[in-house]
């Protein structure tokens, strides 16, 4: 591809290239880092591998791209649920128990394999490499809903809105206690407040935690900036002892609403690591209930809804996904 520097140009390259190369290139900052140290970028015929040179206004650019290398992660055939596939990007439906991305612990049997199997050559490259695009995650034993790129353009695009907090996620928890403002010892929680609507909201900092490299931490000095929403959608117990929530971000932190439910006092049911498994008192809910809650082996939490401008087309999208077999039929004892 070849353009011209406009007018004021930055004064470091690969800024300059960044804010003039085509939109529809779709070359991050870092991607055209790594061409230049290729000797992909020519300026006025003279090739220049500097992210720091100088370029000025008129100036001539080339860059020539590379056909996309194959991936590195071994391709799987395993079954995915595609709630919606073009040619930019993709909506799965993942099953509890599937990890997002291989990793130390996990290097295969993960989301990545499956697309890799199932995109084949559909995948015109992110990053210089034949891969799908992960812009988002959710647990490994959360169920629901999440959107991956197939094409660069696809990617930073869908980046771009998740950075800027513009797209709809809603997820659907199952929790132990009410969480109502009436509460006093909710109005004592520092970070949480109440909306009109009885709409609970939580801000406060998140990071890794101190000595638990498996956990976040709620903060209020350092880390991360999250916020949290939570309604009440139905309450099961006689007096009222769990509640389905339906929780929504205004950022997406690791972990996200699982530690920060559990900052509340309303830990999710099930949750191994945010300590969500709980003694209820006798005879609040049935036998049978009371013995689906003990042995219920995941964090109760789906990623319900999803919502975002499609990066290319401009579309609004929004998928809902169901209950998952598990929590559905948890509720449904519960109701009993």
């Amino acid at each position: 591809m070849s353009f011209r520097i406009a007018a004021d140009p930055p004064a470091r390259l690969d800024k300059a290239l960044t804010r003039d190369a085509p939109e529809a290139a779709s070359l991050s900052r870092t991607r055209l880092g790594r061409l230049l140290s290729e000797g992909a970028v020519t300026v006025n015929g003279t090739v220049v591998s500097d992210p720091k040179g100088k370029v000025g206004e008129g100036d001539l650019v080339e860059i020539t791209m590379p056909e996309a290398s194959e991936s590195h992660i071994v391709a799987q055939d395993i079954p995915l649920a595609v709630v919606h596939e073009d040619d930019d990007l993709i909506v799965i439906d993942k099953p509890a128990g599937m990890v997002v991305h291989p990793a130390p612990g996990t290097p295969d049997g993960t989301l990545v394999n499956a697309l890799l199997a199932h995109c084949g050559d559909s995948l015109s490259g992110v990053g210089g490499e034949r891969r799908p695009g992960i812009v988002h995650r959710i647990d490994k034993d959360t169920s629901g809903l999440l959107v991956v790129a197939k094409s660069d353009r696809a990617h930073h695009g869908l980046a771009s809105q998740f950075e800027k907090h513009t797209v709809e996620r809603h997820y659907r928890a199952l929790v132990h206690g009410v969480p109502d403002a009436g509460d006093p010892r909710l109005r004592g929680v520092k970070g949480v407040s109440f909306e009109t609507g009885n709409i609970m909201r939580i801000t406060t900092q998140l990071a890794r935690h101190k000595t638990d490299r498996q956990k976040q931490a709620v903060l209020f000095q350092g880390g991360r900036h999250a916020v949290t929403r939570a309604r009440i959608v139905e309450t099961f117990g006689v007096p009222p002892a769990i509640s389905l929530m339906e929780c929504w971000l205004e950022t997406g932190r690791t972990h996200q609403i699982r530690v920060h439910m559990a900052h509340a006092g309303h830990g999710l049911v099930g949750d191994p690591v945010y300590g969500g498994r709980r003694k209820l008192p006798a005879r609040v809910l049935s036998e049978a209930a009371t013995e689906a809650l003990r042995a219920f082996p995941r964090q109760a939490l789906h990623a319900a809804t999803l919502g975002f401008r499609h990066p290319v087309s401009g579309e609004n999208l929004r998928f809902e996904s169901p209950m998952p077999p598990d929590i559905d039929n948890l509720i449904t004892l519960l109701r009993s």
